[in-house]
């Protein structure tokens, strides 16, 4: 696709947790469990107007839901803070520090003064409703590795609760995340291609990862993507899991804006008009049907009813994106809104059990061949998913509807919410305004001295050639590989690169369990030169969990040959073969067993002996 020719515009929020030594508002420590909670509490949203006089238009989506949100705890890790029943603390100052130098990492404009915000969360990842929010600096601008990079904002956050699992309208989440600090870097829209998104997406993460601020491990970093082309809408895709998933779903909103926009232009095109909503009870035609689906429903004393969709003849069964149609999208609606598990439409039927003369039958009561069935157990929450593709159908004929969409693992998105309103922010009433410290700015330049391009040049004046120094940079061995360089002075740092990215990888493809424990013991080794580096793969492939790389080596026969020893192999090897070929049959014989620095330093003094 020509995506400048589209007109693709993409944003990236990048939020990073940052490693504190408490939470951003309270002095809880910042930690995941994993054992059970001591204590649960059960709540519910109700919706009001907010502190600026108006209603959050996602909130009063969540409400509809009528969900019940039980929150897990601990009794020594959890405070009435994190339950909203205490106010919360001043701001954690580490925290403050490191944003600050985030900021200054970005050339952006820091604000003299810092209020804290409360932005309205819907979905019940946090006790209060809101989300407390604090906009550090605005207006960054940067170029690293050839991207030049604006930002709109950099704000500090606190992250939400962590979701458990879901059990009917029961959502469970635990407080142990709810609270640790959160960097939040938004940028201004790009117009790169979807894999350099990619690359942007990992410079900014790996920007303040390099600070050694940052915490590491899974779901430390999270990446929303926001994408529009020309004629389409602005969509805010949460939740995208993996940086090298960010191409592939820009690719496929970009498709799916451009599927929409075709299916509003048929739809005019054809004259159709915008359906005026309501339904028709159509129960009686599957009183005897064959189809499981219906059948489950009606003999719970369920209800099936219909709605009219002229004019979407094979429109409802349209590709948008891969193994997803329109029909796709508005089942999202109907289980984002209400209980039900989905829809049918007449563009699939006959199908699901549904017969020839079941389809025209409906087709006859409703006067045309185009339509959804809704079905469900209780009619009032059945009449409210026909209000809701009513909604939706209205919507097609406008083109892309402009809402927050979650991406799947495939790459794909389906509907999440409605796009927040100007009502979602409004100040925090409990804690005054931040000054920005000399000390606090002092740490922040201390932070941010460390940045990615002076990591990966530092690598590169060890003697690692820049390509392995930007993989190392871009790996979680980073912080390992400047302690071993530190720890083994006579182990050369392209020769510890190699091992952490090139063996370590190798090896961990043949199912192999490589830890930096097991890494640092072959180091140790190595270092005391009892050991050659051509065992190392040997040794750490065969490595038991408690063994030392010496007792490993001892066990496979792969201690290093002393250097008296080599010598005598050598001398032996040229009388043998000659000078020319006495390296190369010293490491095929002794692989692993003799270092051939030691072969080469022996064939110079046997040479020069002669």
């Amino acid at each position: 696709m020509d995506y400048r020719a589209l007109g693709l515009k993409t944003g990236l929020e990048i939020h990073i947790q940052l490693n504190t030594s408490r939470k951003l508002f309270c002095g809880c420590p910042p930690v995941l469990r994993d054992d059970e909670p001591h204590f649960r509490v059960s709540r519910r949203l109700y919706v009001a107007l907010s502190e600026l006089g108006s209603v959050d238009p996602a909130a009063v989506w969540e409400v509809r839901k009528r969900r019940v949100f039980v929150y897990e705890g601990y009794r020594d890790t959890t405070c009435l803070v994190e339950l909203d029943e205490e106010p919360p603390h001043l701001p954690d100052e580490e925290a403050l520090a490191a944003a600050v130098a985030v900021a200054k990492m970005f050339n952006a404009k820091l604000y003299d003064e810092i209020y804290v915000m409360r932005k309205t969360v819907v979905d019940g990842s946090n006790t209060s409703g809101f989300q407390r929010t604090m906009l550090v600096a605005h207006d960054g601008r940067t170029k690293v590795l050839g991207y030049e990079i604006a930002v709109d904002t950099i704000a500090l956050e606190e992250d939400a609760a962590r979701k458990m699992k879901e059990e009917g309208k029961y959502v469970y989440y635990r407080l142990d995340r709810l609270g640790i600090p959160l960097v939040e870097i938004s940028t201004s829209p790009m117009e790169y291609e979807p894999q350099q998104i990619e690359e942007v997406a990992w410079i900014i993460g790996y920007s303040v990862k390099v600070t050694g601020r940052a915490k590491r491990g899974l779901g430390t970093v999270r990446q929303d993507v926001n994408v529009s082309i020309a004629g389409g809408a602005k969509t805010e895709i949460k939740g995208v899991p993996k940086l090298e998933l960010i191409p592939k779903v820009v690719e496929y909103e970009v498709l799916r804006q451009l599927n929409l926009l075709r299916i509003r232009d048929e739809l005019r095109n054809r004259g159709a008009q915008p359906p005026e909503g309501g339904h028709l009870d159509v129960t009686d035609v599957f009183r005897d049907t064959k189809s499981k689906v219906l059948r489950r429903v009606l003999d719970a004393g369920g209800v099936v009813y219909a709605v009219k969709a002229p004019g979407f003849q094979k429109l409802l069964g349209f590709e948008v994106q891969p193994g997803r149609r329109l029909g796709t999208e508005l089942a999202d609606y109907v289980r984002a809104w209400t209980e039900l598990g989905g829809l049918m439409h007449s563009d699939e039927l006959p199908g699901y059990g549904i017969t020839s003369d079941e389809v025209r039958a409906v087709e006859q009561r409703l006067g045309t061949n185009s339509f959804i069935l809704l079905s469900g157990l209780d009619p009032r929450e059945v009449a409210e998913a026909v209000d809701v593709v009513a909604q939706r159908l209205r919507q097609a004929f406008e083109g892309v509807p402009e809402e927050t969409r979650a991406a799947n693992p495939d790459g794909t998105t389906r509907f999440m919410r409605p796009r927040p309103g100007a009502a979602r922010m409004y100040p925090e009433t409990d804690l005054p305004p931040v000054r920005i410290t000399i000390e606090i700015e002092k740490k922040a330049e201390e932070i941010a001295s460390r940045s990615l391009e002076a990591e990966i040049e530092k690598i590169a004046s060890l003697g690692v050639n820049k390509d392995m120094a930007l993989r190392l940079v871009k790996s979680p061995w980073l912080d390992y590989f400047d302690d071993f360089v530190h720890k083994y002075k006579r182990v050369p740092p392209t020769q510890i690169a190699s091992l952490l990215l090139n063996t370590a990888r190798a090896l961990a493809r043949e199912g192999v369990d490589v830890t930096p424990e097991k890494i640092e013991s072959v180091l140790a080794e190595l270092d005391r030169g009892t050991i050659t580096k051509e065992a190392v793969e040997e040794i750490l492939r065969s490595l038991k969990e408690g063994e030392s790389a010496l007792d490993a080596a001892k066990r496979l026969g792969l201690v290093k040959m002393p250097y008296e020893e080599v010598k005598r192999v050598v001398e032996g090897l040229v009388k043998e073969v000659g000078p020319d070929k006495a390296l190369r049959e010293a490491m095929r014989r002794y692989r692993g067993r003799i270092d051939s620095g030691d072969v080469a330093r022996a064939l110079k003094e046997i040479a020069g002996g002669n």
